[in-house]
């Protein structure tokens, strides 16, 4: 359990040491993963709908 832990905590440093050093690539990740669970989520709307 210990190494989960470390992992996590690992983890969140370098998301952190990201955001402080690069604002403009993090914010662009971010608004990728946006656009690619919006994608997700419209697609499968679409299949759920066609199957009525």
């Amino acid at each position: 359990m210990p190494a989960k832990k470390y992992i996590t905590w690992a983890a969140m440093a370098f998301v952190a040491f990201y955001v402080i050093t690069q604002p403009d690539g993090a914010a662009q990740s971010v608004e990728n993963a946006a656009t690619g669970i919006s994608s997700a989520a419209d697609s499968l709307a679409t299949f759920v709908n066609s199957l009525a």
